[in-house]
């Protein structure tokens, strides 16, 4: 990404091969650092934000060598100062996991949402481009839920991003989960297959449902031990719906603890965190070929339940 002169502290971008077809809103959440998404959305409606002196919507799609105009626009966010919300503790990152010039993982904490958006300021990737100041580029090569915590993969090139992508659509890569839920579960091995849909609560909350109309979703469950009140299980991901994980197990009648979505029992209310954590993903590297296998230790909180 070149610089080319600026006028007023306006500053004027030319775009890369590496970012062709990107977003003009992705381009510009990751250029500019910690400033709200509201704020940045108004600066493309406005005007303030060009493409080669012409006006262009958020899904402008930037081509290389396109001349981007770029307002001064001052942060509002003081990450010292957020309050409610988890923030990682300093420059160090001691929750990385693996690292290379192409891609950072993260071992993630239960309530830090990955990404800042409705009544959330800050999240994981907005905290990740403060700190690694000296990347140009930092996306997420995925999602997960704020309350699980676990393993989260950050692209470090567009490049790279892309064919992660590719990887993920035609499922090579495997991602592991380990839950404590409610109940005995007996089986050692149980294949769930069923269709959800999504659908909004009054309050304008997003849920999950099973819905004969919905999307396919399966979900692979190996049982680790199973006690009286509850039990451990390993959790294999086949597809990737919203919730997958919390509403099959639910439905099934063994709702993950600490679920206050999905999770009826009143007993269960009490506990401070979802017990879902991303432990393991494996795939191969798209660009070393490398056969990768990423674990994250399960957190504290689960010692109280594994004996």
């Amino acid at each position: 990404m070149k610089n080319v002169q600026s006028d007023s502290n306006v500053s004027y971008k030319i775009v890369d091969i590496e970012y062709q077809n990107q977003r003009i809103d992705n381009f510009l959440f990751n250029k500019l650092k910690n400033i709200p998404k509201a704020r940045i959305y108004k600066a493309i409606r406005s005007g303030e934000v060009r493409v080669n002196k012409s006006r262009i919507s958020n899904t402008y799609k930037i081509q290389t060598n396109d001349i981007i105009r770029i307002p001064p626009i001052k942060s509002t966010i003081n990450l010292s100062k957020i309050n409610n919300y988890v923030v990682l503790e300093n420059k160090n990152l001691p929750n990385t996991i693996y690292e290379d010039e192409y891609l950072l993982v993260i071992n993630k904490p239960s309530g830090l949402a990955v990404h800042g958006g409705s009544g959330i300021k800050i999240g994981l990737i907005e905290q990740l481009r403060s700190f690694y100041c000296q990347y140009k580029f930092l996306e997420l090569c995925h999602r997960i839920d704020r309350d699980t915590s676990g393993i989260v993969m950050i692209a470090k090139k567009r490049s790279f991003l892309l064919k992660i992508h590719e990887l993920f659509r035609e499922n090579y890569i495997k991602k592991y989960y380990v839950a404590i839920v409610n109940g005995n579960w007996v089986n050692k091995r149980q294949h769930i297959k069923l269709k959800l849909s999504k659908w909004l609560t009054k309050t304008g909350e997003r849920r999950v449902k099973v819905d004969h109309e919905g999307k396919f979703s399966h979900t692979i469950v190996n049982l680790r031990k199973s006690y009286k009140d509850y039990s451990i299980l390993d959790i294999e991901l086949c597809t990737g719906r919203t919730h997958q994980i919390r509403v099959h197990l639910s439905h099934l009648g063994f709702p993950i603890i600490g679920d206050d979505k999905y999770n009826k029992y009143e007993s269960d209310k009490i506990s401070k965190r979802l017990y879902l954590h991303a432990n393991k993903i494996c795939f191969t590297h798209p660009i070393s070929e490398k056969k990768i296998e990423l674990i994250a230790p399960l957190p504290e909180e689960y010692s109280k339940f594994i004996k």
